[in-house]
């Protein structure tokens, strides 16, 4: 296979209690080794808490709404256009903001498993859980 389309109304979709994710590309549907694409919908007040990504650098692009974006302890706010590259290991977290939800592009790459991601959720430890204030 030379290459894949994928077609939105074809994209699996996970629901979260923050928002959906819909797999662009995962090794399960495109036969990617390299790279996972998610297309991210961030609800209304709502944010995917400190994390990591063990094996995976991470490119979030935000394509509308706001975001309040943590690399660690430091944190910007991101518009449409605005972008953010994360390396391996790094604790993150990307938090609704504004009126709209947010929606955002994702890149992870390597692509890990038959799922193309891992993630490592920290958002109960120190200093992660005390440090955002909402």
């Amino acid at each position: 296979m030379n290459g894949t389309f994928v077609f939105n109304t074809e994209m699996v979709r996970d629901q979260f209690d923050w928002g959906e994710i819909a797999w662009a590309s995962r090794p399960q549907n495109t036969d990617s080794a390299q790279l996972a694409v998610l297309d991210v919908t961030i609800t209304h007040g709502m944010g995917h808490d400190f994390h990591r990504h063990p094996d995976q650098e991470e490119m979030i692009y935000v394509l509308e709404g706001e975001i309040e974006q943590w690399i660690e302890k430091e944190k910007r706010i991101l518009k449409p256009g605005d972008a953010v590259f994360i390396k391996k290991g790094i604790v993150h977290a990307s938090f609704q903001r504004g009126a709209n939800p947010a929606h955002l592009l994702a890149i992870l790459g390597p692509a890990v498993g038959d799922g193309g991601y891992a993630m490592e959720d920290v958002s109960t430890e120190a200093p992660w859980n005390a440090l955002r204030t909402k």
